[in-house]
């Protein structure tokens, strides 16, 4: 989320007749009290809104001494633009890091670096699309140039999640990274023109109140793209399946059908002949650069001292900008601090999603998802804006406390810290739910009895005799083993004096394990023969990183055809199919992994002649377990034809529930209002009137090094434990936190300076009155 700053930019009622504002400084007659004024050209001084004690604004009435001025509509496309764009952007980034893990196969913290690094350049391209709009296309021209760029980007993002077109992963994942960098570039190209166009679209100083109502508007259509996207696309890629598995494809191509409709809509106005279109009048960025450039090399080069540094500059550049550039260093000096709050703030769609996919989100028939869980912010921003204006601020005047804005963002930024302490001791609370990882030197073993009789199992690696009764399962969660691979040594005895169609057991069996792997093995009837035959493939006993329940079937079902499916039905229309493949176990084995719907499903098997029929019994899965769903023939035949279903849980399903993230959205969602929003008034009311696009840039530069922060934590892998991480984020918030009331402790407001001049020019009146006094009672001194 962003709330723009004002455009520099203000021109007379002609379309054409553009004008850049500067600072000056006149005499107000026979006051002694200096007055700031807009310089629009040398016959001409309009006073601009100038702060007073309070950071109060008085403007003014241009209704009273101006013409009306008609609302522009052109703003409409904007704000409907915006909206688009946003919905595009935000609903996009809500289910990208699951798209990185669950489809391009990266680790999760190699999805959460490839997350951050995007993130980064979305918001360093800003920088790169306000010099192109300043200095050579203009607003207008950039933001439809880079925006066609956009659509382009969303749509190869889109293709690659198309499995028939990118069947391959390499491929799949360079396509996937294209799209990815020419969607940075666009939505970093247009981010600054877009409200600056809009702001454009007004004739200051007499529509100053409509320009402040337009922003309003503006940062709203923003919070609700992102409130519906976020919400959306994550049920756009988990309810409706594709070509077998979670829709992407559809969860990306939305996003690029509403960038279509941005630019659109966008082209729409231009069509109309309803924008005003400011000409390209060169970028302050970058005199600001050449002005510091200047002067420092003015330093190195001479002896002579000034006041201060950038006054080396002033035989080049003019004494206003050089005043400029010192007020807006006093201010970046404040903003070396900031980026460690974005840090933190940006790990909602990496690291708080991962969290979120170990969490329970089963709400009665509702499940929520886990990217789901990101709408909260936007949501709680709408929500608490406007209570922290009327209610939260006022109450705290009143105390007196957090009447400034710095001391606002230092609040924040401890909330920011608290935020990460509570997700830190959330997610100690699910390591306890977690699987243990198998080392190496370890295996782990699940011995099934699908026998129609119990047996006895006396193992090399167990001390103690094992009895299994009929559908029991056994699970040894880590056997050690020497070397890569061994074999494991079971004898099995029936306590039944028959046992269904078996009519020969031999004395030993051998199992082959893998370290580091986990293994099912079924106790069963190969015609006559009991065997122990490994399922192929091995088992996946980590919790799924989709957060959704993780399914295969194992299956003995004899003479039934290969290809033949058995379905999983719930509550959704599509069924799940599982296949039975030939493999070299014969009719004995398993299919792959397959992720599901928490559901109770209802089972429906195959027949000879291709259909299928409804078994009696159901499966029930819930978010986050992994679970192998035995389904095999009679092995009694002589008893009963009937075919039986059986669920067996590989790990348990996620135990805490997914609502115990709130508290920590909430906390850093009122971090956002006291900390974001707050810095982006105290830069705007701060900054001279020329240097607010310099102080944007420098804003949004901050947000691109706070996720190269997290790149790089991430990289380090400190720790192995997810908990230390957020643990380590708070403390060095804190700490980062420290150095920021340190460094504003020592800044002084513009209505303290403004105190200041005054005390001091009244003390300087009073001394030349003094003097001429006392030169008039002595006049030999004359």
């Amino acid at each position: 989320m962003y709330a723009p700053l004002l455009s520099r930019d203000v021109w007379d009622e002609e379309e054409d007749d553009i004008h850049y504002p500067s600072y000056t400084v006149g005499d107000d007659g026979d006051d002694d009290e200096e007055v700031l004024y807009w310089s629009l050209d040398h016959n001409k001084k309009m006073e601009c809104s100038k702060l007073l004690e309070g950071g109060e604004k008085m403007y003014d009435d241009p209704d009273q001494t101006e013409e009306r001025v008609k609302y522009p509509r052109s703003v409409f496309f904007i704000i409907g633009t915006e909206f688009c764009e946003r919905f595009s952007y935000y609903g996009m980034k809500a289910i990208l890091t699951l798209y990185l893990h669950n489809e391009l196969k990266f680790s999760e913290d190699s999805s959460t670096v490839i997350y951050h690094v995007w993130s980064m350049l979305c918001y360093f391209t800003p920088i790169l699309g306000a010099i192109i709009a300043d200095t050579l296309l203009g607003r207008f021209r950039t933001i439809f140039y880079i925006s066609v760029l956009y659509v382009f980007g969303n749509a190869v993002l889109s293709l690659s999640a198309v499995p028939p077109v990118f069947p391959d992963l390499g491929p799949k994942i360079a396509v996937s990274l294209t799209g990815l960098f020419l969607i940075a570039l666009g939505t970093g190209g247009i981010k600054p023109c877009v409200s600056a166009f809009g702001g454009d679209q007004f004739v200051l100083p007499k529509q100053e109140r409509q320009l402040t109502q337009f922003f309003s508007i503006f940062y709203f259509s923003i919070n609700a793209g992102s409130l519906l996207s976020t919400y959306i696309t994550p049920i756009l890629r988990d309810n409706v399946h594709c070509y077998g598995d979670d829709c992407y494809c559809l969860a990306f191509g939305i996003p690029a059908i509403l960038m279509v409709v941005a630019l659109s809509i966008f082209v729409a106005g231009n069509i109309a002949r309803l924008y005003r279109k400011v000409a390209p009048q060169g970028s302050i960025l970058a005199d600001v650069c050449r002005c510091i450039w200047h002067a420092l090399r003015q330093k190195c080069k001479t002896k002579e001292n000034k006041e201060h540094w950038l006054d080396h500059a002033s035989d080049k550049f003019d004494k206003s900008l050089i005043s400029d550039v010192k007020v807006v260093l006093k201010i970046l000096l404040l903003y070396i601090p900031l980026p460690f709050f974005w840090a933190l703030f940006d790990q909602q769609g990496s690291r708080w999603t991962f969290q979120a996919t170990r969490m329970d989100g089963q709400i009665g028939s509702w499940t929520v998802k886990p990217d789901q869980m990101q709408v909260v912010n936007p949501f709680l921003i709408l929500l608490l804006i406007p209570i922290f204006d009327t209610l939260v601020y006022p109450v705290l005047a009143r105390c007196n406390l957090l009447k400034r804005q710095l001391p606002r963002m230092f609040t924040g930024g401890v909330l920011a810290g608290i935020a990460f302490l509570v997700s830190g001791i959330v997610e100690l609370k699910l390591e306890e739910t977690y699987p243990i990882a198998l080392e190496n030197g370890e295996t782990r073993l699940a011995l099934i009895n699908t026998l129609p009789c119990n047996i006895r199992l006396n193992m090399s690696w167990e001390e103690k005799e094992v009895n299994l009764t009929h559908l029991e399962q056994v699970v040894y969660k880590s056997i050690n083993i020497h070397g890569q691979n061994a074999t494991l040594n079971v004898t099995l005895d029936l306590e039944d004096e028959t046992c269904g169609d078996v009519i020969h057991v031999m004395p030993d069996y051998e199992i082959f394990v893998t370290e580091k792997q986990a293994q099912t093995v079924l106790i069963t009837i190969d015609t006559t023969i009991v065997q122990m035959v490994p399922v192929d493939p091995p088992d996946e006993y980590l919790k799924p990183s989709s957060g959704l329940p993780r399914l295969r079937m194992l299956y003995n079902l004899g003479v039934i055809p290969f290809n033949s499916t058995v379905l999983l039905k719930g509550k959704f229309d599509t069924p799940f199919e599982f296949k039975i493949k030939e493999k070299p176990q014969g009719y004995i084995s398993g299919t792959g992994f397959e992720d599901v719907d928490p559901d109770n499903y209802e089972v429906y098997l195959p027949t000879s002649d291709g259909g299928h029929e409804k078994s009696p019994y159901k499966i029930d899965v819930k978010l986050g377990g992994v679970y192998n769903f035995l389904v095999q023939k009679s092995l009694d035949e002589a008893h009963t034809n009937q075919t039986t279903v059986k669920n067996f849980q590989i790990t348990p399903p996620n135990s805490v529930h997914m609502l115990w993230l709130i508290p920590q959205y909430f906390i850093i969602t009122v971090s956002e209002i006291m900390f974001s929003i707050t810095g982006l008034e105290f830069s705007f009311t701060q900054a001279p009137i020329s240097m607010k696009s310099v102080l944007q840039a420098a804003w949004l530069l901050t947000v691109s090094f706070g996720n190269l922060i997290v790149v790089i934590i991430a990289e380090a892998k400190f720790f192995k434990s997810q908990a230390m991480e957020f643990f380590l984020f708070a403390i060095l918030m804190f700490i980062d936190m420290i150095l920021f009331a340190m460094i504003a402790y020592r800044y002084k407001y513009i209505d303290e300076l403004a105190v200041e001049n005054n005390d001091k020019t009244e003390e300087s009146e009073k001394g030349k009155c003094f003097d001429k006094r006392e030169m008039r009672s002595r006049p030999g001194l004359l």
